[in-house]
């Protein structure tokens, strides 16, 4: 019998979800998000940037428009279709690669590595976890600075609902959630209707705090990690909505 592939793996789950994960609302705040990143953390103009789980180019594309030599890398091919679609149709130059963050290998190539909008803890062995990060420090150049954005522990806790519901792009989303392990993982069931069509998906995710984040960057040889509350720089206390971390190689 064939292992069953890991839900992080299954390219129906990433095409039938992405009006749901990539809505409109969250394209039209690219611009502002890479306002508040740059401004955090001040890469020289024109500087290689790698977008670590790119996903449909949200990110990438923004930081082409603005001079940076972008690679975004991703595993699901979907999503590298519509980046490299958006890409051609403004004729953008940028490096898409289809790879699994646990097997990206480039060295000293980059002097910016993002990692944004939740794209970490997806793995069932913590291990996998730990090589990505180390494939990150490999790709940057020395002195270069790594992002990670997600929605770390202590939020979820704050902000935590078992069941919810909205609309989205016309989308009727309903997701169920439920702590496991200790609240070391959270496992989601979304039911989505598309009009007279319903699918459901089901997944589980790492939940990191704060000093969890900054051990695990430790133990991949970053230094200089600060954390904050969002990508404007803001303290991460109890009215944090994002754990960014910054650190360098």
């Amino acid at each position: 019998m064939e292992t069953p592939a890991a839900w992080h793996e299954n390219d129906n789950f990433w095409r039938e979800t992405m009006r749901v994960i990539f809505p409109e609302g969250a394209w039209r705040k690219t611009a502002e998000e890479l306002d508040q990143l740059i401004a955090l953390v001040s890469p020289s103009p024109g500087c290689a940037v790698l977008d670590m789980c790119c996903g449909p180019g949200r990110h990438s594309l923004e930081l082409a428009r603005r001079g940076f030599h972008v690679t975004g890398v991703d595993r699901t091919q979907g999503y590298l279709d519509e980046a490299r679609r958006r890409a051609a149709e403004e004729n953008i130059n940028i490096e898409f690669v289809h790879c699994d963050a646990r097997r990206f290998s480039r060295p000293e190539s980059f002097d910016l590595a993002l990692n944004l909008y939740t794209s970490f803890g997806y793995f069932e062995d913590p291990a996998d976890q730990m090589r990505m990060l180390a494939n990150i420090y490999e790709a940057l150049r020395p002195g270069g600075t790594f992002v990670i954005d997600l929605m770390s522990k202590e939020i979820l806790a704050r902000k935590f609902r078992e069941r919810d519901w909205e609309e989205r792009d016309g989308l009727i989303v309903l997701e169920e959630r439920k702590i496991v392990n200790d609240w070391s993982q959270c496992e989601n069931r979304w039911i989505v209707f598309d009009g007279d069509k319903k699918y459901e998906q089901r997944f589980r995710l790492w939940n990191y705090s704060a000093a969890e984040m900054k051990s695990m960057l430790a133990q991949s040889r970053f230094r200089e990690i600060a954390v904050y509350g969002s990508l404007a720089g803001s303290p991460y206390d109890h009215t944090a909505t994002r754990l960014v971390a910054v650190s360098r190689k």
